[in-house]
């Protein structure tokens, strides 16, 4: 049996930081609700898929924005994801320090794109900040973290150490991972623990190119994710970690469905839904953690899965 879990990074930007107080609730209702001409497909969409195949999802919900615009919007996101079915989780994008009303932290004057940034005192302190704004919007205790961008390092894993948060989810070996300071020599395919807490990275895998590719549902097409589930279950990996955003249905105007990314995610949904017997989908509550005496290769997708996935992303607007 392996242990799948389904993350979704929740965040609302106003695309730019001119004039956001303006923007905001046009931004807000695109990035949560994503309406369109045919439907709406945004989060409760995805919700909505989760449920029709009674699948679990962990929710790493960015709350932050709400030191600008109040806990009123944070508090309707958490209401949309409360459901015994899943969990909410804490997520941090930092550009949003220097724009809180009231200061975060002393002497932010301009942007710092990524946690890792910031000291270890400063880290902890965003870390607080941020688990006490889900709490107090009603998402309750957290016990999960995903850095923004992935932008991490090894301070961020003593930070959460402190804050008594027993999870992360931020290295990325296609990413930040590799200079993190955390498994500097092997990238970090499996659970371990570091610094007392237990990270699950991000699932990356070779597909025939120079770089690493890790398991996004808008980076990857239908045929590798699959491959790679089976792989990982028969090479008795521990955790397949997959990402999507609450957005990411959408197209690149954010004006219509993504229909291939809505496809993927109803295939995915589906072929966990019928192989329960082989993949436990699941969140981080009450979690054992499966640790592994060594870190394996990453996985690996043959070449032309990689190819039919380029030209699928061509169709999607661009060879990404």
């Amino acid at each position: 049996m392996l242990d799948v879990f389904l993350t979704a990074d929740v965040e609302v930007w106003c695309d730019g930081w001119d004039n956001i107080d303006a923007k905001f609730p046009d931004a807000f209702k695109r990035y949560v609700y994503g309406p369109t001409s045919k439907g709406d497909y945004g989060l409760p969409f995805q919700l909505w898929l989760l449920q029709e195949h009674g699948l679990t999802a962990v929710f790493f919900v960015e709350p932050l924005f709400a030191t600008r615009f109040g806990s009123a919007p944070l508090a309707e996101i958490l209401g949309l994801v409360r459901q015994p079915a899943h969990e909410i989780q804490l997520h941090l994008h930092t550009e949003w320090v220097d724009e809180s009303t009231e200061p975060l932290l002393e002497g932010i004057t301009g942007k710092r794109q990524f946690l890792r940034y910031f000291s270890l005192e400063e880290q902890t302190v965003l870390i607080r900040a941020g688990a006490e704004l889900i709490e107090s919007a009603g998402g309750g205790s957290i016990n999960a973290f995903r850095a923004g961008s992935f932008g991490f390092n090894r301070e961020t894993l003593k930070a959460l150490s402190i804050n008594r948060i027993a999870f992360d989810s931020s290295y990325n070996a296609s990413l930040f991972g590799p200079d993190s300071g955390i498994s500097p020599e092997i990238p970090l395919v499996e659970p371990m623990e570091c610094e007392g807490v237990y990270e699950y990275p991000m699932t990356v895998f070779q597909g025939g190119t120079r770089k690493l590719r890790h398991a996004q549902i808008t980076a990857c097409s239908y045929r590798e994710m699959e491959g790679l589930l089976w792989q990982a279950l028969e090479s008795r990996r521990k955790a397949f970690v997959i990402l999507f955003h609450n957005f990411e249905f959408l197209n690149r105007s954010m004006d219509g469905p993504d229909d291939i990314v809505v496809a993927r995610f109803r295939k995915l949904c589906s072929f966990l839904d019928r192989h329960r017997d082989c993949f436990r989908v699941r969140g981080f509550r009450n979690l054992a953690p499966a640790l592994v005496p060594s870190q394996p290769a990453p996985l690996t997708s043959p070449l032309w899965k990689t190819g039919l996935r380029m030209l699928e992303q061509g169709l999607r607007g661009g060879f990404r």
